[in-house]
């Protein structure tokens, strides 16, 4: 599910990935979306989260569109600003990912971990490129804690 980090890891997510390979999306937060034909980046035109979740088409403002990442086993991936505040995150739970928009998938087709789809995945064409998750993903999402108190732990 799509979400965005609270502020105990602001400002910086490092995520190491074990395990299967899978597709991470980011996309804007809905606020940073208008209306189709409705131009312009100011506050006036930016919408709240319950106006974004009924529309059915809809432009992102200016520099903020979505995009994905490919995840490898043992890859690290670090992301801040306005990665951080501006997108929400999230990895489908499917078995298979489209990864066609991915914006590594050509760093990682010689891994052998990129195929075809086969056409019988529901919304995917058969030229479609597909990563098949074969096994659990194992993820540890890392953050700096900037104040700790000394008397949480008592041993």
């Amino acid at each position: 599910m799509p979400h965005q980090d609270g502020p105990a890891y602001y400002p910086v997510v490092a995520i190491l990935s074990l395990g299967s390979p899978v597709v991470i999306d980011f996309t804007p937060h809905p606020n940073l979306s208008c209306p189709v034909g409705a131009h312009g980046n100011s506050a006036e035109d930016k919408i709240s989260d319950q106006e974004a979740a009924v529309m059915n088409s809809c432009e992102w403002l200016d520099n903020f569109h979505p995009f994905s990442i490919i995840l490898m086993p043992r890859s690290l991936l670090i992301f801040k600003d306005m990665v951080y505040s501006d997108y929400l995150h999230g990895i489908k739970d499917s078995e298979v990912h489209g990864c066609n928009g991915a914006v590594n998938v050509t760093n990682v087709q010689n891994h052998g971990v990129v195929q075809h789809s086969s056409g019988s995945v529901k919304g995917l064409d058969s030229d479609d490129t597909v990563i098949c998750r074969a096994n659990s993903r194992v993820s540890l999402t890392c953050r700096v804690v900037t104040k700790v108190y000394k008397s949480i732990f008592k041993f």
